[in-house]
């Protein structure tokens, strides 16, 4: 039995701890600033609760003696604080954050620890890094890739077309920050709500345009093998022009907490959502120019009596997912740990991984047992 500080009571944070807490090999502790928001979490047997100030370095390191990780599951600009707080208190490291610049500073704190450092263990970046690298291995020379990720309302019914499935201030970030891309074989960083495509999946038409963060680290490692990367968040048409004119024209990008109170005054949360991942590769196979492709949707799902969003069940499931395999001595037990270190077949095998498996993965692993 293993103890796991989480670190936020929001959505992500109470269904990772009902995951772990549900699996009977971890004892959880959640954390967070607010009374009230640990009083509204569910009494869970093994779960405890406390209040945590992650502003408050001494409190972090005093909370995370005696476990074997932590996870945070805080907004975006709290990240660097928890990741030092962890190397001070020689725990591992685990965060959802899809900020670049704080998974530099990540980055940089795991040098020489000893103790694993594992940013980005959501969904984008996370998975979707995951199973890109894996599409990129089954090519002898890589050309172009192209990640596509969104979290979208089942019934769109505003203007936007988009309701609030997760962070607002995540949200607000990824629109606003500069985007990683590889440019004819260069690493560059292209700006946010550029670049906008339409394409259709399953007689649905949905349009994608340059978002931050979601790339991960995978800039970095496939640097000089391929001529063309790129990340892109995924949303139904019409959100693009909207957000583009609430940020720039009426320059509420300048103003994100105005920003915030109005998108969280006006824009319902919904539970009845659909996470749709979609990657394409193209490069050569035995000489021959050939596409692979990566399509899942998934949905909400109701767990041991309870209803979980899409985003959250693949979000908690991600990070779980990567900390059952770092406790079972899977990947890199100290330093930083990139997403696609991770090998898919035992990220999908894991039972929390299954969460993302689809069909065809379910029946190749029937497949690969029968042999």
């Amino acid at each position: 039995m293993r103890d796991i500080l989480v670190l936020g009571g929001g959505k992500i944070g109470e269904t990772i701890c009902d995951f772990l807490a549900g699996s009977g090999d971890y004892r959880v502790t959640v954390g967070d600033r607010h009374q009230s928001i640990l009083d509204r979490l569910p009494r869970r047997e093994a779960v405890r609760k406390q209040v945590v100030d992650a502003t408050d370095p001494v409190g972090l390191r005093d909370a995370m003696k005696g476990h074997y990780a932590v996870i945070s599951a805080l907004p975006y600009d709290l990240t660097v604080t928890v990741a030092e707080a962890a190397r001070d208190a020689g725990v591992h490291y685990l965060d959802l954050t899809e900020d670049v610049a704080s998974t530099r500073a990540v980055k940089k704190l795991a040098e020489g620890a000893e103790t694993a450092f594992i940013p980005q263990s959501g969904l984008a970046p996370g998975f979707i890094s995951i199973v890109t690298h894996d599409l990129c291995r089954r090519f002898d020379e890589l050309d172009t890739v192209g990640m596509r990720v969104g979290a979208l309302p089942k019934y769109p019914t505003n203007a936007l077309n988009y309701n609030l499935t997760w962070s607002t201030e995540g949200v607000i970030n990824e629109y606003l920050e500069p985007c990683d891309a590889i440019v004819n074989g260069r690493a560059v960083q292209v700006p946010p709500l550029e670049e906008r495509e339409e394409f259709s999946l399953d007689g649905m038409t949905y349009e994608a345009f340059n978002t931050s963060g979601g790339l991960g680290t995978l800039c970095e490692t496939l640097a000089g093998n391929v001529r063309a990367m790129n990340y892109k968040s995924v949303r139904y048409p019409g959100h693009r022009d909207i957000m583009k004119a609430l940020l720039h024209d009426l320059r509420l990008g300048d103003r994100r907490h105005v920003l915030k109170d109005i998108l969280e005054h006006a824009i319902p949360g919904t539970m009845q959502d659909v996470i749709l991942v979609f990657v394409t590769v193209s490069g050569r196979k035995n000489g021959r120019l050939m596409q692979e492709c990566y399509a899942n949707k998934i949905y909400g799902r109701e767990i041991a009596g309870v209803t979980y969003s899409g985003i959250q069940t693949v979000t908690a499931s991600g990070v779980c997912a990567v900390l059952d395999l770092l406790a079972a001595g899977r990947i890199a037990q100290k330093g930083f740990v990139k997403q696609e270190d991770i090998a898919l077949p035992d990220f999908l095998a894991n039972r929390f991984g299954m969460t993302f498996a689809r069909e065809e993965d379910l029946a190749a692993e029937v497949r690969v047992a029968a042999e």
